[in-house]
């Protein structure tokens, strides 16, 4: 154990204190993911339920990306440990109102997405916070071990949330989720907020426009091009969070059991992904990525194409294999490259376009539905992925062929003009993400 790449991590004292917190929300998380699209199908009128279920989970999502851009004056400068206890004290406040205004017959399906979207607000700066403090405590050899963590905790979560909501569904209903949800939210603002002062070191002072974060993406080829693949990918996954449910729902006729399943093998598969992720340390970057976006959209591909229920489920947890390791070696690339004081406002700013890409594929699935059916957005989301996947691996091997056709005297000036962008040669090559 204590010669595996993940002993630093949790054995850091810092890290310790705050990775039960974590661990804690993310499965009320891991159950919310069944509960928020299943009480929208409740609430919703029958005639539009595709399109406001799409608006719930929207909502979910898509004020974070709001959040961070409009918010980053007000928090940018604050310690990534209060970024985490205001993000989780929000989320706890907006959700906790869920069962209490259903428990009175108060909560209208326009409320509740107004609630979902308070709940969000803070979310990019509270993941910018958690993986703030993963860059800061640690050092950088232990950065993509880290956030594997991080992303395992989260996949055991899918796991065991779903059958954990599924239960409660049962027994209370969608809202009762809600509320066990919402206080999860609440240890875990706890948790960040006894971390010691002086515990995560703080880079050296600098300053920082409103658009810094931006400022250092935009600088790095590296950075803006992998965001650019992240948001094409995640876009197209979106409509998966509409046709899913109501191919459950209505293809199926199953019951939120059956949605559960689904969830509940992507967050194996996920769990064995992040299991692995820790040792990808030497992955070249743009061939990884590109390789885990065509192989998650093949396996996205069956649950469109009429593929028995038991094999669609299985593929959806092959894909959930693939998901941690694209997130964390694309989040470790923007912590060794983007400058320590910048690092929230760097984080975040991929954040907002991670965050924005998600919830604009889920209004996108609203109309999908409609027009195709739930079967066919699902292979459309799954074609989709594939073309992008590609488009990235052509773009990265023409890159790689121009850099070896690059005469060797002329190689000092690209790489002191990609080190000054904030990042090396090598990182802009994907040779060690």
């Amino acid at each position: 154990m204590r010669s595996s790449p993940y002993w630093p991590v949790i054995s850091h004292p810092t890290l310790r204190r705050v990775l039960p917190g974590v661990a804690v929300s993310s499965l009320g998380d891991g159950m919310a993911v069944v509960a928020v699209s299943w009480l929208a199908i409740q609430l919703a009128p029958a005639s539009v339920r595709g399109a406001w279920v799409a608006m719930a989970a929207a909502a979910y999502t898509l004020s974070g990306a709001v959040g961070a851009l409009l918010l980053r004056r007000f928090v940018q400068h604050r310690p990534p440990a209060q970024l985490v206890c205001w993000d989780a004290a929000l989320r706890a406040a907006a959700l906790g109102a869920v069962p209490v205004l259903y428990t009175f017959g108060a909560l209208g399906i326009e409320g509740y997405v107004a609630l979902l979207a308070v709940s969000s607000v803070l979310h990019s700066w509270g993941q910018a916070g958690v993986y703030t403090l993963i860059a800061r405590v640690l050092p950088e050899r232990d950065h993509l071990a880290g956030n594997a963590v991080l992303s395992g905790v989260g996949s055991v979560a899918t796991v065991v949330g779903p059958p954990l909501a599924t239960l409660l569904i049962g027994c209370g209903g969608a809202a009762t989720v809600l509320a066990v949800d919402a206080a999860t939210f609440l240890v875990l603002a706890a948790t960040f907020l006894v971390v010691p002062k002086g515990s995560v070191p703080e880079p050296e002072a600098g300053t920082a426009s409103r658009s810094a974060g931006f400022a250092v993406i935009r600088r790095s080829p590296a950075l803006s091009g992998l965001l650019a693949l992240t948001f094409a990918f995640f876009f197209l996954f979106g409509p998966v969070y509409v046709a899913l449910p109501l191919h459950v729902s209505d293809d199926l006729g199953s019951s939120a059991g059956g949605l559960a399943a689904f969830y509940t093998a992507f967050g194996i598969g996920a769990v064995l992904g992040s299991v692995l992720t820790g040792f990808l340390n030497r992955w070249r970057l743009w061939p990884a990525t590109a390789g885990i976006v065509i192989g998650f959209g093949v396996l996205m591909l069956p649950l469109g194409l009429g593929a028995p229920t038991g094999v669609s489920i299985v593929c959806f947890g092959l894909a959930g294999l693939l998901w941690p390791p694209y997130s964390s070696l694309s989040t470790a690339l923007f912590q060794r490259s983007a400058p320590g004081a910048l690092l929230p406002q760097a984080l975040a700013a991929s954040s907002a376009v991670r965050v924005l890409s998600v919830p604009l594929g889920i209004a996108l699935g609203g109309p999908l539905t409609a027009g195709l059916g739930a079967v066919g957005t699902l292979r459309l989301s799954g074609a989709g992925i594939v073309v992008v996947g590609l488009v990235a691996a052509c773009a990265w091997g023409l890159r790689a062929a121009r850099r070896c056709r690059r005469p060797a005297a002329g190689a000092a000036e690209p790489a002191r003009a990609g080190s000054e962008a904030g990042t090396d040669t090598a990182k802009e090559a994907g040779a060690r993400p």
